[in-house]
């Protein structure tokens, strides 16, 4: 049996909350991703009330849509929190990326013509002039925007997705690097001579680079976690689980 229609009316107002969502969910994905929220800082529900203009169950939607992205984790008597990796969780997870990234980068058949070339570049040329801007937002954008691309060309949808993911749960992690200057452009410079390799065939090359791509925020990442670790012990502080 056919399911009856909505009025028109209910449709615009289930696209305004979608879009209200997805506004809500893709500033805190930034706000993680840019440091101005910090791992284990909560995400409170009356807060983002205010914040967005949503009514409660939706923040609930948009904390549960964070949750399944990797940025948000749930604490018992805690609520919702920015999601705190262990130095071994990280390292696992670089782990796992290296494998899809490396062998997602082995599947590309090189080189690759000049106008599947084109979109690639494209985007880069966004990245370049965002970077150079200071424009976090558009660089964030097109850096997702770029790696989305570049791993399409291998033509397998599947391993494509799997590394989109993976990506979005390191966000927490990047966010010790992603607004250091020279750390933006050392990745400006990484996607160029990633268009290159492709653009001569260097499949190693391309290997090599998109494997010490990942490197910057991983290191970055443990190295503040073992220091807090070590400054909480000269305290006499307990470490915190997790």
């Amino acid at each position: 049996m056919q399911k009856p229609l909505k009025p028109e009316s209910l449709l615009i107002k289930d696209i305004d909350t979608a879009s209200q969502v997805r506004k809500a969910i893709e500033t805190l994905e930034e706000d993680i991703a840019f440091g101005y929220m910090h791992p284990r800082e909560r995400l409170v529900e009356d807060e983002l009330l205010e914040r967005f203009g949503l009514k409660r169950h939706v923040v609930r939607q948009v904390l549960a849509e964070l949750e399944q992205m990797g940025l948000v984790e749930r604490k018992k008597n805690a609520g919702a929190l920015v999601k705190s990796y262990t130095v071994k969780e990280v390292i696992d997870l670089y782990i796992v990326r290296d494998i899809l990234e490396t062998n997602c980068a082995r599947q590309i058949t090189l080189p690759v013509p000049p106008e599947k070339l084109a979109a690639l570049e494209d985007i880069q040329r966004q990245h370049d002039a965002a970077v150079i801007d200071g424009n976090l937002h558009v660089a964030f954008r097109m850096n997702l925007a770029f790696h989305k691309t570049l791993f399409a060309l291998s033509d397998n949808s599947i391993l494509t997705e799997l590394i989109a993911l993976a990506a979005q749960r390191t966000h927490v992690i990047r966010s010790l690097t992603i607004v250091i200057p020279q750390i933006l452009e050392q990745a400006r410079q990484d996607h160029h001579q990633m268009i290159d390799a492709l653009r001569t065939g260097n499949q190693d090359r391309l290997v090599e680079l998109c494997r010490g791509h990942l490197l910057p925020s991983r290191d970055a990442y443990i190295e503040q976690h073992r220091r807090l670790a070590y400054s909480d012990e000269r305290a006499g502080l307990k470490p915190q689980p997790g």
